[in-house]
């Protein structure tokens, strides 16, 4: 089956016998956490080699079965997205950027030897998953439904040679409130000196889960030193910024009209976050200058020192935009501005967030709508 054949597939929908209830769910909704709450579906499409994608449906959530020997456990030939849809202004249900997800969804596929998805399959499962599931959607200010979409090598075997013949594409869906908690605060953050996440030539780029395991290390020992996320520097001589923890940085040199923001240059093994990209479009057309530069962790202690640097954020689809107000490594520690929440970031996360809402007005095309 070629990609265009497999965008025309239809999907089946086999509705849940047993649905949580409506009064249930309500109760699951007040307080749903990050991730630990699912709906009553999810979407999943199969892909063999020789018959290319097929069995689209939509069913009920629950346990995969695999055999033991299957390549996803063995060789960690496993991919995935993360996307949010949000309840709108006028009551209707749209999703952020889908089509950016699909396509980085199939760069994290070509490097990992993976079968391309077309990007309206990719889509599609989603409008009809969250349609079938549209009752989750959380209302409550600052919630939403966080989507998850990713695919694993099911082929059985223990052969090396070659990538699986065999894999399996789901969605699954969770409502969620803020990834930090409630209120928007500055996090602390640990400048990892040990560990590296990824190199060039290597899996940086690809949203893939060895990635996150290798990271789980560094990340223990931020929370050793009283720190809430990691910072990982490069791999080669461990002085370049790169990422926080899952997530982009951004740093802001200036104030008020003169305020500009900066984020490390992709290396080949940084990931290329969807939030990252909108606020690289959306700081300038808001008046804030916006570049993609080399970042040394002395220029950001020396920037933050001579009071250049005044404000540093994070930025990703679970923790939408977080201020950043210190800096600790096994030899120095500093502060950002005066620690708190700064004006930039603020206002980029109220224009962000309000585009997701549908508050502002979605300029770009960025909001998808949920029929």
């Amino acid at each position: 089956m070629d990609a265009s054949q497999s965008q025309e597939l239809d999907f089946e929908i086999r509705a849940s016998a047993a649905p949580v209830s409506a009064e249930r769910r309500a109760q699951m909704l007040v307080a749903p956490g990050f991730g630990s709450v699912f709906t009553d579906h999810m979407a999943t499409v199969r892909w063999t080699e020789g018959a290319g994608w097929h069995d689209a449906r939509i069913e009920p959530y629950g346990p995969i079965t695999l055999d033991p020997a299957a390549a996803v456990f063995h060789y960690g030939q496993e991919i995935f997205e993360g996307l949010k849809a949000y309840v709108q202004a006028d009551g209707s249900i749209a999703a952020f950027r889908p089509q950016a997800n699909a396509a980085r969804f199939n760069r994290s596929a070509a490097r990992m030897a993976m079968p391309q998805l077309p990007e309206r399959l990719f889509v599609r499962a989603i409008e009809l998953l969250v349609a079938q599931d549209r009752d989750w959607v959380p209302t409550a200010d600052g919630h939403s439904l966080y989507l998850r979409p990713f695919m694993i090598a099911t082929q059985t075997g223990l052969g090396v040679n070659n990538p699986s013949s065999s894999y399996r594409f789901s969605v699954i869906a969770s409502p969620v409130a803020g990834y930090f908690g409630g209120a928007v605060r500055p996090v602390t953050v640990w400048l990892s000196e040990d560990y590296s996440r990824a190199a060039p030539g290597g899996t940086g780029e690809a949203k893939c889960g060895g990635n996150y395991a290798a990271a789980f290390a560094g990340q223990r020992q931020a929370l050793e030193h009283g720190c809430e996320q990691v910072v990982w520097l490069d791999a080669a001589q461990r002085q370049w910024v790169e990422e926080m923890g899952g997530m982009n940085l951004f740093f802001v040199y200036g104030a008020g009209p003169s305020a500009r923001i900066v984020t490390p240059v992709p290396t080949g093994s940084l990931l290329h976050g969807m939030t990252r990209d909108s606020l690289l479009k959306l700081g300038p057309d808001l008046g804030i200058p916006a570049s993609e530069e080399r970042i040394s962790v002395a220029e950001w202690q020396r920037a933050c020192a001579a009071g250049d640097m005044t404000e540093a954020f994070a930025c990703g689809t679970a923790a939408v935009i977080t201020p950043v107000g210190a800096v600790r490594s096994t030899g120095a520690e500093w502060t950002i501005g005066d620690g708190g929440t700064g004006p930039v970031t603020t206002r980029l996360r109220e224009e962000l967030v309000g585009i997701q809402y549908g508050s502002r007005p979605d300029r770009y095309g960025w909001m998808h709508p949920i029929r």
